[in-house]
């Protein structure tokens, strides 16, 4: 009996084994698990991702903006400090998202001849993601980055900012040239995928890369002209951004908010001001810009629950070289206000809203790029002159203005652009072109401090008067940012050759287009 219960048993065990066996694959296989993915959502995630820098990082550099407090953690550049806390975000923001997220989309899509555009798009964003990265530290990871599962290289080599940059001027050509209208619409893409048909939106692409291309050939332009000639002639032969409706940026809402103002809208917003020669440049110009950026709050860390003044007379930045402390002795001090400083914030209902967009690349920069190559003769004699451009990119960023919350359209009346534009201290003539085409592209990059403070370096303009709240950067400026500590540790050989190759690891250090 209990032989046959055995057998019957047995029999049994194997029959279920069998039949399992046989429907394994089915049965055993997640109806809702990912088989695949699809590389457009991974460029539409690298693009919602991309780093657009760090009001107390590059924007506190170029002096627009200030931690005011000196208490350790936020001893940054305000305070000329090597701060490991500064120094990371544009690296973990890059590395581990739009880097890895763009290195796989181009393996998925690259082999796909119906995916054109898209592969094409991927590496003008991935051209300028890495752009800003050797922009910031110098010698970067590239050639190997982003490849940890693609070939299993976790600890990338850093390349040579100079090599990376030749490798970005023939991707942006190359990508923009191979764009095609007749070939597939990204309708993913957060930057034109809602353009109506893949026509517009190729046409929207091909104007970005050889913008992104302009811009690029620039910041040759004091390490080497003649190079800087040939890059710039060959973007605005290829057609570069004309109008505002080319902007490349990013729009957010409640849920998913503007990353940039996240770090001034939440903890102690009594720290943060606005920087007083980026306020006392737009009051000097009666800048009608200025009421959409800066406010004054009856007390700094409830600016929130408040309703700014943006009376231009009552805007005051707070000043460079001071602390909460030594303020108190500063020319003109204006004591306190509430918990916090009596000095003018960002205005938190306009270009500080959570919901406020992002702007990578604007036909405002361009007009001002195309402005200065024209004004250096690297541009044919043509319909636009220098000043043409200088007046059309500082109407275009006033014009942005009406895609900011709580703002009518148009947010600058063109009547208030004419006028500030004949200003003394605006008004474009060949004695100062330099000056005033750079010191508008800072104010129309505000916002976007990795591209203020890379035209910075670039051009050295605006004329700013060094931080000397100490001497830790020998009376000068900051010219990059130093790698993460984490780098040193976990990609120690890569880091040391990176060193060795590129020179000291700190502030002081040149990119390779930052000539004295």
């Amino acid at each position: 009996m209990k032989k046959l219960k055995y057998y019957i048993c047995s029999f049994l065990i194997v029959f279920c084994l069998q039949s399992c066996d046989k429907d394994f694959e089915d049965v055993n296989t997640n109806a809702y698990a990912l088989t695949e993915i699809n590389p457009a959502l991974l460029l539409a995630n690298a693009q919602r991702l991309t780093s657009s820098g760090f009001y107390e990082a590059e924007q506190t550099v170029v002096q627009q903006f200030v931690n005011a407090y000196n208490l350790g953690a936020t001893a940054g550049f305000n305070f000329n400090e090597d701060n490991n806390i500064f120094n990371v975000p544009r690296w973990n923001d890059n590395y581990p998202g739009p880097i890895k997220f763009l290195e796989q989309a181009l393996e998925l899509a690259k082999d796909d001849p119906a995916r054109n555009n898209l592969y094409n798009e991927i590496r003008i964003w991935r051209a300028y993601v890495y752009m800003t990265l050797v922009d910031t530290y110098g010698d970067v990871p590239y050639s190997e980055a982003g490849k940890a599962y693609i070939s299993g290289l976790y600890y990338p080599k850093y390349d040579k900012d100079e090599v990376i940059y030749e490798d970005l001027y023939n991707e942006l050509k190359s990508a923009t040239a191979a764009l095609s209208p007749d070939k597939d619409q990204v309708r993913e893409d957060l930057l034109f995928g809602s353009s109506g048909s893949a026509a517009i939106q190729v046409d929207k692409w091909k104007k970005l890369g050889y913008s992104l291309l302009l811009r690029l050939g620039m910041r040759y332009s004091k390490s080497d002209p003649a190079k800087a000639t040939t890059i710039v002639q060959e973007a605005y032969n290829g057609g570069v951004m004309t109008t505002n409706a080319d902007n490349a940026y990013i729009v957010y809402n409640a849920t998913y908010n503007n990353p940039l103002n996240n770090a001034v809208r939440t903890g102690n917003l009594y720290y943060f001001y606005l920087a007083e020669p980026f306020v006392n440049r737009l009051k000097a110009s009666s800048d009608p810009r200025l009421k959409y950026i800066s406010g004054k709050y009856a007390d700094p860390n409830q600016a929130l629950a408040q309703t700014p003044d943006t009376t231009t007379a009552n805007q005051f930045g707070f000043p460079i070289g001071y602390d909460q402390t030594s303020v108190r002795n500063a020319p003109g001090y204006r004591g306190t206000s509430g918990t916090g400083q009596n000095y003018s914030q960002v205005n938190l209902r306009v270009i500080g809203s959570a919901t406020a967009p992002i702007f990578f690349v604007t036909n405002a920069q361009t007009k001002l790029l195309l402005a200065e190559a024209t004004f250096r003769g690297w541009l044919p004699a043509g319909a636009s002159s220098a000043m043409d451009y200088y007046n059309a990119g500082v109407k275009a960023s006033m014009e942005e203005y009406s895609q900011y919350p709580t703002v009518p359209i148009p947010a600058i009346p063109a009547n208030a652009q004419d006028r500030y534009l004949i200003h003394p201290n605006v008004i474009y003539t060949n004695a100062n072109a330099l000056d005033r085409i750079n010191t508008q592209y800072w104010i129309a990059s505000f916002g976007n401090g990795a591209e203020s403070f890379a035209n910075f370096r670039r051009s050295g303009y605006p004329a700013l008067t060094p931080n000397n709240y100490n001497n830790n950067l020998q009376g000068g400026f900051a010219r990059r940012f130093s790698y993460p500590n984490e780098e040193s540790a976990r990609n120690s050989e890569s880091y040391q050759a990176a060193v060795a190759s590129f020179g000291p690891d700190n502030p002081l250090t040149r990119i390779f287009w930052d000539k004295e």
